[in-house]
């Protein structure tokens, strides 16, 4: 079991590995985002939460696009507007 995970890992970087490091940018990002928005659930600063969470998805898109992935690219592009509105609405651009 623990093999066929590692050979699932290598593969991954086997096949593309500059998407390999664009996800492990986008995992770091969107987990540091996610357990910010944990420990500060009350009051969280959506101003450093936005753009962190853009980082993931922008790096994230760069990825699937890499890897020819249509939907998840589509999704994570979504992901890229609406973090983008979503940080103009927390240091009230619009």
């Amino acid at each position: 079991m623990l093999k066929k995970i590692k050979n699932f890992w290598k593969e991954s970087y086997k096949i593309n590995p500059k998407a390999f490091y664009y996800e492990i940018i986008s995992f770091c990002c969107a987990v540091t985002a996610s357990f910010y928005l944990a420990l500060t659930a009350k009051n969280p600063n959506m101003a450093l939460v936005y753009p962190v969470f853009f980082i993931a998805a922008f790096c994230s898109s760069i990825a699937h696009y890499k890897r020819k992935v249509a939907f998840p690219l589509l999704l994570t592009m979504y992901f890229c507007v609406v973090n983008v509105f979503g940080f103009g609405r927390a240091i009230e651009i619009w």
